[in-house]
């Protein structure tokens, strides 16, 4: 694993609910210094009570300075103009970004550093800030998220990528796209918290909580940011045709739910902390991805799947290209028969009493192999045999695209 590194990540809050960079980060953590930097300059925020929250949230992490949340990590919350479109606050942004960065790292012990950007567009900050090696993670198709300039995003993005040194993708469909415009881009899909959810089907009723008990079952769960990439529509037609049957939305919600209001048997929960998402998922039948199919969500990677397979869930899902391998722990679903088929088949298998096979999927594909993997594409970690007796291949690997037909290297977890 890379070690002996100072870590520049700059991503989205900290402080939102965990993502796939905060498990990298929080792996990478123990053998490096992570300076965690909260970006949040990628689209102008809008006049709604949401935006006006984020705002008031920015504005007091900014306040508190950078912050210690781990023996090696560090939050840094720079206070930036969100005017992506404005050239001048552009360079504005990237200047107060590199004078804080570079004033944190001198209080770390002096090592070499690495630049790991999450975020598509400060490609500004690509030299600026003295790196060995600069990494650009891409997760998403973010010129395709809402509230974004679509154009701008792609052009930054295209910036971004001919400056770094390694490009890492998490879907197939992300990699084909960029592969052309670097000669060092590759797939490295998402991993999963196993041992966390894996203790799901050994939790008795007593641990499932209070409201969730109040709820009709079967129930059939979304675990996640409740925004308009999820399928209202199709969940409140469920809901009125099944009407014994119970919908839950577990996470923030970032959009309207006009769609789904006034339905009894939808339950809007709100977020809850993580450490609690296992005594939830114990009250589960099935979990959803029920999201809408479109540029966006055809690049997405949903660590929600992991996370319901490792919990022993069955699942159901949009015909998202990266859950096909699954089948049949997962049922592909888009129309209204089709998902309303496919849960009544994977309420089925919920009571087969077997939900070590669907965890048996997911088993090896824990966050530490994934850092593994990315520690020998970036550098800065040890031979490749190390990793290999730490972190062997599993039954669960054919269920994978093979990286080497992506342009990674062989796999070693």
């Amino acid at each position: 694993m890379i070690q002996d590194r100072n870590i520049v990540c700059v991503a989205c809050s900290w402080f939102d609910h965990p993502t796939s960079k905060h498990h990298v980060m929080r792996h990478l953590s123990a053998r490096n210094h992570v300076l965690w930097v909260n970006y949040h300059a990628s689209r102008c925020p809008q006049l709604t009570r949401c935006d006006a929250r984020l705002a008031l949230r920015r504005l007091r992490q900014a306040w508190a300075g950078t912050q210690r949340v781990a023996p090696q990590m560090d939050v840094l919350s720079p206070l930036l103009v969100p005017m992506p479109e404005v050239r001048w606050t552009r360079a504005l942004n990237a200047y107060a970004l590199r004078r804080q960065i570079s004033t944190a790292l001198r209080r770390l012990p002096p090592r070499p550093t690495q630049l790991w950007l999450f975020a598509p567009d400060i490609p500004e900050l690509i030299g600026r800030v003295p790196a060995e090696r600069v990494v650009y993670y891409c997760v998403d198709d973010f010129a395709a998220f809402t509230g974004y300039n679509t154009a701008l995003i792609e052009e930054l993005e295209r910036r971004t990528i001919a400056a770094s040194d390694v490009v890492i993708t998490t879907s197939a469909k992300l990699y084909e796209e960029r592969r052309t415009r670097h000669p060092n881009v590759h797939l490295v899909p998402h991993g999963v918290d196993f041992e966390h959810f894996a203790a799901v089907p050994g939790l008795t009723q007593d641990a499932v909580p209070d409201e969730l008990k109040r709820i009709r079952r079967p129930i059939f769960a979304f675990m996640g940011l409740t925004s308009d990439y999820l399928d209202l529509e199709l969940l409140a037609q469920a809901a009125r045709a099944r009407q014994n049957w119970s919908f839950v939305l577990l996470g923030d919600v970032h959009c309207r739910l006009d769609a789904i209001a006034g339905l009894k048997n939808v339950h809007v929960l709100g977020g809850r902390p993580y450490a609690q998402l296992p005594a939830y998922c114990r009250g589960f039948d099935v979990g959803l991805i029920p999201f809408r199919m479109n540029r966006l969500t055809e690049a997405v990677n949903p660590i929600k799947l992991f996370e319901y397979l490792a919990a022993g869930l069955p699942v159901v899902s949009a015909p998202l290209p990266a859950v096909r391998h699954y089948a049949p722990a997962v049922q592909i679903a888009q129309t209204l028969p089709e998902f309303l088929a496919a849960c009544e088949r994977a309420v089925a298998m919920a009571g087969d009493g077997n939900p070590r096979a669907r965890q048996d999927l997911v088993r090896r594909e824990s966050w530490r192999c994934q850092v593994e993997w990315l520690s020998h594409i970036v550098g800065g970690g040890p031979a490749v045999e190390d990793a290999e007796r730490t972190c062997q291949p599993g039954a669960s690997e054919e269920l994978h695209l093979d990286p080497s037909r992506y342009g990674a290297p062989a796999r070693v977890c």
